[in-house]
């Protein structure tokens, strides 16, 4: 280990990320390898109706033949793939008992009433039906939606979210470690970094934080 007053670590560590989007432009960010293991491990789950947000990559590539109709949510009309409009931070946004698994992720941070959200999809599920949710502990501010983006959760924090405002049991994971977190923020990307970086999953440095919960 460098001496405390020894500070040529510093010019390792770039004035900017390698890419101003996460690393999407340079290939798989590498939230996403987290998120895609979490959605395949509970991939039974995405049966039936589902709703995503935005888009249904999810929803096919982990439902499959499993899904009997797909919904797209999204609070922007100008949205072509949305089949659905709506503000997840308005009580009661969605329809009531109407899907089988909600997923929902990277998204909770940017709502300005993150616990609104949770009951909506609460309400919205079907008994034992499911939500998969994942949400940053670390993160740059989106490029995107700086306005918006209001959070980052830690698994205590989220864990008290749904606490608060879940009806049924919950799981929540931490996935990362510092490598990885070290790595998202320079926008490094799947491709580039070796597969034992994504071995250990690190209580003490999430990158992500994941929550599976079944509605009663």
């Amino acid at each position: 280990m460098a001496d405390s007053t020894d500070r040529s670590w510093l010019d390792a560590v770039p004035s900017g990320p390698l890419s101003d989007d996460y690393g999407f432009s340079r290939g798989t960010p590498l939230d996403r390898r987290y998120i895609d293991q979490f959605l395949s491990d509970h991939r039974e789950r995405i049966h039936g109706s589902v709703l995503e947000l935005q888009d249904s990559t999810y929803t096919e590539r982990f439902g499959g033949d499993r899904v009997s109709r797909s919904t797209v949510l999204d609070v922007d009309p100008s949205n072509s793939l949305a089949t659905l409009i709506a503000d997840l931070t308005q009580p009661r946004a969605l329809p009531t008992s109407t899907y089988d698994c909600i997923i929902l992720t990277q998204t909770l941070h940017l709502l300005s009433e993150p616990g609104v959200c949770i009951e909506n999809c609460c309400h919205a599920l079907n008994p034992g039906g499911s939500l998969l949710l994942t949400a940053p502990m670390v993160s740059r501010v989106s490029p995107r939606y700086p306005a918006s983006d209001f959070w980052r959760f830690t698994p205590a924090g989220i864990r008290r979210l749904f606490e608060k405002h879940w009806d049924g049991p919950f799981t929540v994971s931490s996935l990362g470690n510092l490598r990885t977190c070290v790595g998202f923020l320079l926008a490094h990307t799947v491709e580039e970094m070796p597969e034992d970086a994504f071995a250990v999953n690190d209580p003490r440095f999430p990158l992500t934080v994941a929550v599976y919960a079944e509605k009663r």
